[in-house]
């Protein structure tokens, strides 16, 4: 099954609201993830509607201070999967993320973990 249309929605516009008010997103993550070459996956963030996953899809810059790589593919920049973390009544545990290294699956039950542990940042390996 497929993550719930009304879960993607809410998730998309928390992280709206947060764009929108004058505090950085970064201030409400809580959690990062990278690959074993510190390539950025995903991060969660702290949201009123409850714990946001999000992920670049495709190539995308590696760090706050990096350009876009279209190198390795040659693709054009891709789009953010953005859902609640929290997993719904017919929602996998399975979320996607992708990096220069390949595509991965990550667990949302996992990602939880995580962030009741205090978050940080996940390396992969």
């Amino acid at each position: 099954m497929s993550p719930q249309p009304d879960s993607r929605t809410k998730a998309e516009q928390a992280m709206a609201d947060l764009t929108n008010v004058l505090t950085r997103t970064t201030d409400h993550r809580v959690l990062n993830v990278q690959c074993r070459h510190a390539h950025h996956l995903a991060a969660v963030y702290d949201t009123r509607a409850g714990l946001v996953y999000q992920a670049p899809t495709g190539p995308h810059a590696h760090g706050s201070k990096d350009f876009v790589d279209t190198a390795h593919d040659g693709g054009g920049p891709g789009h953010t999967f953005t859902d609640l973390l929290e997993p719904g009544p017919l929602v996998v545990d399975e979320v996607p993320a992708w990096c220069d290294c390949g595509h991965w699956s990550l667990s949302r039950q996992d990602l939880l973990a995580r962030t009741r542990d205090g978050g940080g940042t996940v390396h992969l390996p």
